[in-house]
């Protein structure tokens, strides 16, 4: 199965479930029954502690696609990047270890790095203050050793970031968040390009992102196309931004901040279907539930993310996550929800079973948008 390079692009991330919780009467107490939403599979446990996954779609075989997961490491921070099958298989001769604290990481396709056009995945490295590259499927490095980002400040220590790739121009850029930062350019934009000598180098293009100072912004998640990065302000709420450099730095939206959280705003994904249609996910970190909003809007205000549906999920205290529409196995046929677990595993869902009756799917053969049966 073969996919171009257009629709790869659009491969996005979100999360929903079946079940929704009660909510509790305020008397007499009653005792609140919630079905967990279960997963297909359950990856075999990283070494340390997982945090964050990406879905590598192979476009030469769907049913050959891989997972990327960060495992922040032992007591000396010293983790790796593992490489997962569908099946949950660590494949070890793609894993990369010895990476100093990786924390957050993300996917782009077909970028010009040597005068060959490939697919990559980066990470951040917190305890290098560096981003790293490596090339897909081979897990070669493509970044000279790292790529040092907030040079000159006092605060750095990366841990989230996510990829933007401009429709038109192709130009690839990281957006990246660090451990804490101040209140009004806690984000750093670097354009990511060819350093001549087939590695990629990163150049500060912008500076942006406002941050109530509560707890740290580690979850980015950007919508290629439609231009817009979300990030999560840990117990405030999800912010919005446009995700061109030479956009206006004015936040667009603040969602999530009416009573739908416990704690901690964490993972983002997004689940597009047609139309600049679809999902945005959220983890309900200690609640280990997931959030759905709107991604178009409301019919009147692109930037009106209304709760859509919550869904209780075994997965335990997830902090990443990531989503596809595309059909990749007979397991898979309509997508992939994949979330970290804080047991040092990852686990897979399938689209259908998060979407249940109340979310729609996307029939990639079809071309259509279908209701989950």
């Amino acid at each position: 199965m073969k996919f171009n390079y257009i629709y790869i692009s659009s491969i996005a991330i979100i999360f929903a479930s079946c079940s929704q919780k009660p909510a509790q009467e305020a008397a007499p107490p009653v005792e609140v029954v919630s079905t967990k939403l279960k997963p297909v599979v359950v990856t075999q446990p990283a070494a340390n502690d997982t945090d964050d996954p990406a879905i590598w779609v192979n476009p030469e075989d769907a049913s050959k696609s891989l997972i990327i997961g960060t495992d922040k490491g032992n007591e000396q921070g010293i983790g790796a990047l593992y490489v997962y099958d569908l099946d949950g298989n660590i494949i070890k001769d793609k894993t990369v270890e010895n990476i100093k604290r990786p924390n957050n990481v993300d996917i782009a396709y077909n970028i010009m790095i040597g005068g060959e056009s490939m697919d990559i995945a980066v990470c951040t490295e917190r305890y290098t203050n560096s981003l790293r590259a490596f090339a897909l499927p081979s897990m070669k490095p493509v970044d000279n050793g790292g790529i040092e980002i907030f040079l000159g400040e006092e605060l750095r220590e990366p841990m989230g970031v996510a990829l933007y790739q401009n429709p038109e121009s192709g130009k690839l850029y990281a957006i990246a968040g660090r451990k804490t930062g101040p209140d009004s350019t806690y984000l750093w934009q670097y354009l990511l390009e060819d350093d001549g000598q087939g590695n990629l180098k990163g150049t500060l293009v912008r500076k942006f992102g406002a941050f109530s100072g509560r707890e740290e912004i580690e979850a980015i998640a950007v919508d290629n196309e439609l231009g817009y990065v979300y990030y999560s302000d840990e117990t405030y709420g999800i912010r919005k931004y446009y995700a061109h450099p030479d956009s206006s730095n004015t936040e667009l939206a603040l969602f999530g901040n009416h009573g739908e959280f416990t704690q901690d705003h964490e993972g983002i994904s997004i689940y597009k279907t047609e139309n600049g249609k679809g999902y945005i996910i959220v983890s309900d970190q200690q609640a280990n539930k997931f959030h759905i909003f709107s991604r178009e809007g409301s019919e009147n205000n692109p930037h009106d993310h209304r709760l859509m549906k919550s869904i209780d999920v075994s997965t335990s205290e997830s902090d990443g996550s990531d989503v596809t529409s595309l059909p990749l196995n007979d397991r898979f046929k309509h997508g992939l929800f994949v979330a970290m677990s804080d047991d040092k595993t990852f686990q897979f869902y399938r689209w259908e079973d998060i979407a249940g009756e109340d979310l729609e799917i996307m029939d990639v053969k079809a071309d259509k948008v279908l209701k989950a049966q």
